[in-house]
C-alpha cells in the first residue's frame, strides 16, 4: 500500500521523467553516432572534444541569466520551446546529411545553438522537479533521474551501433526525432506545473537585482560556495581525464574499435545505474561531505586503473566501480541542495552554482584535446630517457599519451579530494 501511495504522489513526475528519458535516449544515440562520424572524418582527439566544447560553452555563459528568467517565466513553456529547438537542430543535421552536405563545422554551429537553449531548459527542469516532487522524495527522485541517465547511457551505444549498422546515421536521426515527439507531447498534454509563490516585493524588484540574488545567496552560504568551487576544479581535471577523453583513449588504444568504446561506456552506465538503485533503497549518508569527497577520490582512481592497463575489461571494471560510487553521492548531494535553497530561488541559485561549477569544463576539454594531440601523444613516440621509462609503463602507440594524461589526472584528483575531508567550512551541509 505504501508503494502505491508513493507512486500516486510521484505520478506527474513519473510521466515527465519517463518521457524525458525516451527523448534523452534518442539524443544520446545521435551524440554517439555523431562522435563516431566526426572521429572518422578527422581521426583526432581535438575534433571530438571541440564538438563537446560547443555543447557546453553557451550553456555555461548564458545559464546565469537563464536561471533568473526561469524563476520569473513559465517553466513548462521554457521546456517546450527548448525541446522544440532541439528537434529543429536534429532535423537540420538530418537534412544536411541526406543531401550529402553535412560538414563538421555544421555540427559545431548547431551544437552551439542547442546549448544556448539548454541554458534555459536546465534551470526550468530543476524547478519543475522540485514542484512536482514532495520534499521527502527528493533523494528518490534524484535516484530515478540517475537511473534514467544510466539506462540511457547503457542503451544508447548498443542501440546507436545497431541503428548505424542497419540504416546509417540517417536512421539514428529519424529515431531521435520520434523520441522528441514523445517527450514534447507528454509535457504539453499531461503535465501541469504548480505556480511558485513569490513575494510581491521580490516579484516587483528590478531584473538586475533579481539577477544578483543567486550570487548573494552563495556569498551568504559559504559551504555551498566552497563546494561549488571544489566541483569546478574537479570538472577541470575530469574533462582532461576519462570524463572528457574516453573516446580518443579507447579508440586510439584499440585501433578505432567502436565495440570496445561502446562496451566501456556501457559499464560506466551500469555503474551509474547501480548507484542510482542504491539511492532508491538506502538512507542518505550521515556524514555527507566526507562520503562525497571519498567518492570523488575513488572516481579519480578509475583514471589510474585505466591508464595502467590495456585490457578493455579492466577499463570496464574501473568504470563500473567508480561511477557507481559517484551516482550514489550525486543524488544525495542534489537532495541536500534542494533542501538548503528556497523553492522561489532555486532557478537563480542553481544556475549560479552550475555556471561557476561548469565554467572550467570548456577549458578542461580544450586543454585535454590540445595536450593529447600536441604534447603527450608526440612525447610518447620520442626516444629520450624519460620517454622510454614512461613508454615502458604506458606504451608508445596511439592513445598511450592519453593514458599518461589519465594517470596524472588521477593522482592530482585523488590528492585534491582527500585533502578536503574534515574542513570546517562544510559543516553547514550536515545540518
Amino acid at each position: 500500500m505504501k508503494k502505491f501511495t508513493i507512486i500516486k504522489e510521484l505520478r506527474k513526475f513519473l510521466i515527465l521523467w519517463s518521457s524525458q528519458a525516451v527523448s534523452a535516449l534518442g539524443t544520446a544515440m545521435t551524440n554517439y553516432a555523431l562522435t563516431i562520424w566526426v572521429y572518422g572524418q578527422e581521426g583526432t582527439a581535438s575534433s571530438t572534444t571541440l564538438l563537446t566544447l560547443c555543447s557546453f560553452l553557451p550553456t555555461i555563459l548564458f545559464r546565469f541569466i537563464a536561471g533568473t528568467l526561469a524563476d520569473c517565466w513559465d517553466k513548462k513553456r521554457i521546456m517546450l520551446i527548448s525541446d522544440l529547438a532541439a528537434a529543429c537542430g536534429t532535423a537540420a543535421v538530418l537534412a544536411l546529411y541526406s543531401l550529402s552536405a553535412l560538414r563538421i563545422w555544421h555540427l559545431y554551429l548547431i551544437n552551439v545553438l542547442l546549448s544556448l537553449m539548454n541554458a534555459f531548459q536546465v534551470p526550468a527542469s530543476y524547478v519543475a522537479t522540485s514542484l512536482l516532487v514532495p520534499k521527502e522524495h527528493y533523494a528518490r527522485a534524484g535516484g530515478l533521474q540517475g537511473f534514467a541517465g544510466a539506462a540511457v547511457s547503457i542503451l544508447s551505444p548498443a542501440l546507436g551501433g545497431v541503428l548505424l549498422a542497419r540504416g546509417g546515421l540517417k536512421l539514428v536521426l529519424i529515431c531521435d526525432l520520434a523520441s522528441f515527439a514523445v517527450a514534447f507531447l507528454s509535457l504539453l498534454l499531461f503535465i501541469r506545473l504548480p505556480e511558485v509563490a513569490r513575494a510581491k516585493k521580490e516579484a516587483a524588484e528590478p531584473f538586475r537585482k533579481s539577477l544578483m540574488d543567486g550570487i548573494r545567496f552563495l556569498g551568504e552560504h559559504k559551504a555551498i560556495l566552497h563546494l561549488t568551487l571544489f566541483l569546478a576544479v574537479v570538472n577541470l581535471l575530469a574533462k582532461m581525464g576519462n570524463d572528457g577523453m574516453l573516446a580518443p583513449f579507447v579508440l586510439g588504444r584499440t585501433g578505432n574499435d567502436q565495440q570496445a568504446l561502446g562496451m566501456v561506456q556501457s559499464y560506466i552506465a551500469l555503474g551509474l545505474l547501480a548507484g542510482s538503485l542504491i539511492v532508491a533503497v538506502m538512507k542518505p549518508a550521515k556524514n555527507k561531505t566526507k562520503a562525497m569527497f571519498l567518492a570523488y577520490a575513488f572516481v579519480f582512481s578509475g583514471n589510474i586503473m585505466q591508464s595502467l592497463s590495456r585490457s578493455p575489461w579492466v577499463w570496464c571494471a574501473a568504470a563500473f566501480a567508480t561511477y557507481m560510487t559517484a551516482a550514489y553521492m550525486n543524488a544525495n548531494l542534489m537532495a541536500v541542495l534542494r533542501e538548503c535553497v528556497p523553492m522561489e530561488m532555486q532557478g537563480r541559485v542553481f544556475s549560479v552554482k552550475d555556471t561557476l561549477q561548469n565554467c572550467t569544463v570548456p577549458l578542461g576539454l580544450l586543454l585535454g584535446g590540445v595536450l593529447a594531440d600536441h604534447v603527450f601523444e608526440p612525447m610518447m613516440a620520442g626516444n629520450a630517457a624519460m620517454q622510454r621509462i614512461a613508454g615502458a609503463v604506458f606504451g608508445t602507440g596511439k592513445g598511450d599519451g592519453i593514458a599518461l594524461m589519465f594517470f596524472i589526472v588521477g593522482v592530482l584528483g585523488c590528492s585534491l579530494c582527500l585533502t578536503r575531508i574534515g574542513k570546517p567550512v562544510y559543516k553547514e551541509l550536515e545540518k
